[in-house]
C-alpha cells in the first residue's frame, strides 16, 4: 500500500519537477544566444597592384655651364688688378698682371742670344761659300772646307736653341699677364693688388652668363636609374609651390668600388630659367614597383612588429605587415594574406581585439 502511494506521488511530481527544469533552463538557452557586443569602427578598403614611383630629392647648385678658376703659370707680385667684382669682361681682355723681376730680363738675353748666333751664321755661310770657291781652284784643303761646314752646321744648331729659349722667355712673360678666356662675369677676385702670387695659385674665378647646370652626388644603386638624354624635374627651394623645371642630364659618373661613396649627375637647365647659385632639388625615381597600399592610421605597432586589422565576416583578424615606405596618407605594405579590396580598420583600433565583432559605420 505504502509502495503504491510512493509510486503516485512521483507520478504527480514528475511533470512538476520537469516544467521546473525547463523554466530553469529557458533563461540560460535565451542568453547562451544573446550576439557579442560590436565594436563600432571604420574601414577603408586595401588597394593592390598599383604602380607607384616614388620621387627622391637630391640636393645642388645652379651654376653656370662654362666657368674658370684663373691662376698664373708664373710667380710674382700682384702689381695690377684690372676688373672688379660682378664685372663683365670680352674675351682676351687683361684682368691682373704680376711682376717678375727675372721675366724681362730673360726674355731680353735669349733675344741678344739669338742676334748673336744669327750674325755669327751668316759670317760662317760667307766664309764656307769662299773657301769652297778656293778649294775648287786648289787652293784650299778638304779638310779646311770640311771644318768650316761643321762651324756652320754647329751655329744652325745652336740657332734653333736660341730661337726656343727666346720663345719660352717670351711665354713667361706673357704669363705674367692673366686674360679673360671666354666673355663673362667676375664671380670673385681671390688676391689682392700688392700680394705675392705663387704660380698656379686660384687669382679670379669667371662665369659665363650663356648656360646653366646643376651637380648632384647620387648613391650607386640610383646611376642604373639615370642616363644621358633623360629628363629630370628640377625645383627650386625657395619656392616650392612653383611647377619645376625640366633638365636634361648630360654626364652620368661611374660607379666605383669605394663602398658608401656618391657620384657624381650633371643636369643642364633650360635657358632664362634657374640663376646661378640658386639651390635646387632634382628629382630621380626608381623603377615603379606592384605594391600594396593601406591607410596610415590603420597600421599599428606591437611587440611582434607592424600589424592592421582586416574585417571578414563582421569579425576582426589581425594581420601581420611589413611597412616599406609613406606615400602622403597611405603606407607601403608587404604581405601575402591581404589582397585588393579588403576592408581594414582605421577607426576605432584603440577597443579592438583580435577575433572582436564589429560595426562598420559608413
Amino acid at each position: 500500500m505504502i509502495t503504491s502511494i510512493h509510486r503516485w506521488v512521483w507520478l504527480v511530481l514528475m511533470p512538476l519537477v520537469v516544467l521546473a527544469g525547463c523554466k530553469a533552463s529557458g533563461p540560460g538557452e535565451v542568453e547562451g544566444q544573446a550576439l557579442e557586443p560590436a565594436v563600432v569602427v571604420r574601414t577603408s578598403a586595401v588597394t593592390a597592384g598599383g604602380d607607384i614611383a616614388p620621387v627622391l630629392r637630391f640636393s645642388g647648385i645652379v651654376q653656370a655651364t662654362q666657368r674658370a678658376t684663373l691662376t698664373f703659370q708664373v710667380s710674382g707680385t700682384l702689381k695690377e688688378q684690372r676688373v672688379e667684382l660682378g664685372q663683365q669682361v670680352a674675351r682676351g681682355e687683361v684682368l691682373a698682371r704680376v711682376y717678375n723681376p727675372a721675366l724681362e730680363p730673360a726674355r731680353d738675353s735669349a733675344a741678344a742670344r739669338l742676334q748673336e748666333l744669327d750674325t755669327q751664321l751668316v759670317q760662317a755661310n760667307r766664309e764656307w761659300e769662299r773657301s769652297r770657291q778656293l778649294y775648287e781652284r786648289g787652293v784650299v784643303s778638304e779638310q779646311a772646307l770640311e771644318q768650316l761646314a761643321s762651324r756652320r752646321d754647329s751655329l744652325q744648331a745652336s740657332l734653333g736653341t736660341a730661337r726656343a729659349a727666346l720663345a719660352e722667355a717670351s711665354r713667361l712673360l706673357d704669363e705674367s699677364r692673366l686674360l679673360a678666356p671666354f666673355d663673362g662675369r667676375v664671380e670673385a677676385l681671390l688676391v689682392e693688388k700688392d700680394e705675392f702670387v705663387g704660380a698656379g695659385q686660384p687669382v679670379v674665378r669667371l662665369s659665363s652668363p650663356q648656360g646653366r647646370e646643376v651637380e648632384v652626388r647620387v648613391p650607386a644603386y640610383m646611376l642604373g636609374f639615370v642616363s644621358v638624354g633623360q629628363s629630370l624635374p628640377i625645383w627650386s627651394v625657395h619656392n616650392r609651390a612653383e611647377a619645376p623645371v625640366t633638365g636634361t642630364v648630360m654626364e652620368v659618373a661611374q660607379a666605383s668600388a669605394v663602398r658608401g661613396e656618391l657620384h657624381q649627375v650633371l643636369v643642364q637647365l633650360p635657358d632664362d630659367t634657374l640663376a646661378a647659385g640658386q639651390p635646387v632639388e632634382v628629382g630621380l625615381a626608381p623603377p615603379m614597383d606592384s605594391v600594396t597600399m593601406v591607410p596610415l592610421l590603420s597600421v599599428i605597432r606591437g611587440v611582434s612588429g607592424e600589424s592592421v586589422y582586416r574585417v571578414r565576416d563582421q569579425h576582426a583578424e589581425r594581420v601581420s605587415v611589413s611597412v616599406r615606405r609613406i606615400v602622403g596618407d597611405n603606407v607601403v605594405v608587404e604581405s601575402p594574406a591581404l589582397a585588393a579590396g579588403d576592408q581594414v580598420v582605421y577607426a576605432g583600433l584603440t577597443r579592438l581585439v583580435d577575433g572582436d565583432r564589429v560595426e562598420i559605420l559608413p
